[in-house]
C-alpha cells in the first residue's frame, strides 16, 4: 500500500509509458513543451468520473489554446476507455493503468471506504505539469468539478 502522493509543485512529474484507448503506447515526456493536465479517476461511466470527464471536455477549447493538453488515467482497459470516450465524445487520451504501477508513482492508489467496505483504489487527483516536465500544481482527493475548475486555473 502506498501512502499519500508527496509529489509536490516544483518536483519533476515521474515519466511513465501506458497504452492508451487506442492501443498506442503513450509516453509522459512525449508532450514536452505543452503543459499537461494529468488526472487520475477510480473508474469509466460512473457519475463522478463522467462529470469529471465532461469537465474537461467542455473546457477543452480553452486548454488547448494555453498549449495544453488532458491525459486521464485509470485502471480500466482498452474497451472500457473506448466506449467512455466514444459514448461522451471525449476529445483527449485515456490511458490504460491496470496494475495502477503510474498510480503508485503518483502516489494516488490508496485505501478507500464505501458502503463500509474498505479497499484499494484510484484516489481522484489532477497534476498540473509544465512545459518542461515539472509539476505545476498537485491536488488529491479532488472532487470532480473541483478537479476541472483548478486545474484550467494552472494550466
Amino acid at each position: 500500500m502506498s501512502e499519500p502522493t508527496t509529489l509536490q509543485a516544483g518536483a519533476s512529474a515521474p515519466d511513465f509509458m501506458l497504452p492508451s484507448d487506442t492501443g498506442e503506447m503513450v509516453r509522459l515526456s512525449d508532450f514536452r513543451g505543452r503543459r499537461v493536465i494529468l488526472y487520475f479517476y477510480p473508474k469509466d461511466d460512473t457519475s463522478g468520473c463522467t462529470t469529471q470527464a465532461c469537465g474537461f471536455r467542455d473546457a477543452y477549447p480553452q486548454i488547448e489554446e494555453k498549449n495544453a493538453v488532458v491525459l486521464g488515467i485509470s485502471p480500466d482497459g482498452q474497451a472500457s476507455h473506448q466506449k467512455f470516450k466514444t459514448r461522451y465524445d471525449l476529445p483527449f487520451i485515456l490511458l490504460s493503468d491496470e496494475a495502477h504501477k503510474v498510480a503508485e508513482m503518483y502516489g494516488v492508489w490508496g485505501e478507500k471506504k464505501m458502503y463500509g467496505k474498505t479497499y484499494m483504489g484510484i484516489v481522484r487527483s489532477h497534476f498540473v505539469i509544465d512545459e518542461a516536465g515539472n509539476l505545476l500544481d498537485v491536488q488529491v482527493k479532488v472532487s470532480p468539478k473541483d478537479s476541472v475548475t483548478r486545474a484550467l486555473e494552472m494550466v
